[in-house]
């Protein structure tokens, strides 16, 4: 493998190329074949996307699997294993979220999964109309369209401050109550996806709940990179993912108070969530066998709980001034860059997570994802992030490009992306690229799969075109 040359740095934040991962990851040293045949260690800086899992959740993956057995209904001594091992991660994921001691924790397949699971259990109105529910448009479509298509929601266009953002979400909730027809759920992010950027979960709480609201909070983002308590917070419901929290194992939760989930209908239908049936009708269960029908993920509880174990057990002052120190060096590095533009959302945000998008003056999001992947071994995300309503509000109805990074980021990597970025504005591409079917790709690219892997070749991702074909991307 091609060793890499050392990269120059922009002015700005301090270098951070010494920096060394704060946990080790599985695939951080995997080697990127490049367009020109040689071969580099893999920059993965699309961790906001997916992020790698933890040594830690790999070992107990492979410790767990001769374990494996049924679930709930086996007498035999694997049953009673891996029944123990689920209901063990659930209590464990419940834990590291600052469960109260009467909150449900249900185990999903994601994020997008907990939030339609949450919509099917908001509560109707008093004349049978469907729960109302405030939703910002700064959302990740997986918090906007389960509450379109399931309840009565109302988008409320972010404002360019939080301040004022909050102080129209007051508005909004209060104007509701006094027509008669006040909101049963609000529901906002934790750390924004396309930059980062977080609300003051305590003022969101304090509004909502002096409007009889409850609050869902969007942890996708947050949960892998701050340290939150739903007990602590007030939030009522919160909702996050185990292939965002470096347990990519299928596996999510839904952490919150159950009365609306005892009460709300049964998200799948199938075994394992009924008392009885009858040809007459059904008898379904509460708490979280209501909502968790079939044969449950055991390896995906059980990968979530081992990366809840591990991040639980780090310090959170140093994740923090590890990944504010990369952030940092990636916006100076690239702001430093001529043409180049970082997307902003609220001067006055309280916070912010790993997250960086930006734009290159003269050059497609599309072409440049492709170019850092082929021409430098970099992963980054390029589109709309399944955030089109903000993007467009912004001007980015083109997209965007979004590095991210985490715990097991090095500090190498952010300086290679900023100095091939550098390189981009300066020098244009070395490849040659095209699209094709609406996609960014190299020209009789010659960059080999994996040896083992089975694929017989790549499918191309960076900048779908109009037809839409992997979804939230640009028309």
């Amino acid at each position: 493998m091609t060793a890499i040359a050392e990269t120059p740095t922009c002015p700005g934040a301090e270098p951070v190329g010494d920096r060394a991962p704060v946990l080790p990851v599985l695939g951080h040293d995997t080697p990127a074949p490049l367009f020109d045949g040689r071969r580099v260690p893999y920059a993965n800086l699309d961790v906001a996307a997916s992020a790698p899992a933890l040594q830690a959740v790999g070992d107990r993956v492979t410790r767990t699997l001769p374990l494996y057995a049924s679930v709930h209904r086996g007498a035999g001594y694997l049953s009673q294993v891996s029944t123990t091992l689920y209901e063990s991660a659930r209590a464990t994921i419940g834990e590291f979220v600052g469960a109260r001691p009467d909150d449900l924790t249900l185990l999903v397949r994601h994020t997008t999964d907990a939030l339609n699971l949450l919509a099917g259990c908001v509560p109707a109105a008093a004349d049978g109309t469907p729960g109302r529910v405030l939703v910002l448009d700064v959302e990740h479509h997986a918090n906007l369209l389960p509450w379109q298509r399931a309840t009565d929601a109302t988008v409320l266009t972010g404002r360019g401050t939080v301040a004022a953002t909050l102080e129209a979400v007051r508005a909004e909730l209060a104007a509701g109550t006094a027509a008669g027809r006040g909101y049963a759920l609000l529901a906002v992010t934790g750390a924004s996806n396309v930059t980062g950027e977080t609300l003051p979960v305590a003022d969101v709480v304090a509004a909502a709940h002096d409007a009889g609201a409850r609050v869902v909070l969007d942890g996708a983002q947050l949960v892998p990179h701050r340290r939150f308590s739903l007990a602590a917070t007030g939030v009522d419901y919160l909702a996050f993912s185990g292939h965002k929290a470096y347990a990519p194992f299928g596996t999510g939760a839904l952490v919150g108070r159950r009365d609306w989930l005892d009460a709300g209908t049964p998200y799948l239908a199938g075994g394992g969530a009924v008392r009885s049936v009858r040809v007459d009708g059904t008898d379904w269960h509460d708490g979280p066998a209501r909502h968790e029908a079939g044969s449950p993920n055991v390896l995906g509880a059980v990968a979530l709980a081992a990366a809840c174990e591990t991040l639980a057990a780090v310090d959170t002052v140093a994740l923090r001034e590890h990944e504010d120190a990369l952030r940092a060096r990636l916006v100076d590095g690239l702001e430093a860059i001529d043409g180049v533009e970082v997307v902003r959302l609220w001067p006055d945000a309280p916070d912010t997570v790993g997250v960086v998008t930006f734009t290159v003056s003269g050059w497609e999001p599309g072409h440049v994802a492709a170019y850092l992947s082929a021409e430098h071994g970099i992963g980054v995300r390029d589109g709309r992030f399944c955030a089109h309503p903000l993007l467009t509000r912004l001007g980015y109805r083109a997209g965007a490009v979004r590095a991210s990074v985490g715990a097991g980021t090095a500090g190498e990597e952010v300086e290679r992306l900023v100095a091939a970025v550098a390189a981009l504005v300066a020098d244009g591409p070395r490849a040659d690229y095209a699209v094709v079917d609406g996609l960014w790709v190299v020209v009789d690219d010659p960059r080999p799969v994996p040896e083992g892997s089975g694929l017989d070749g790549l499918l191309a991702t960076a900048g779908p075109g109009g037809d839409e074909a992997f979804a939230c991307v640009p028309d």
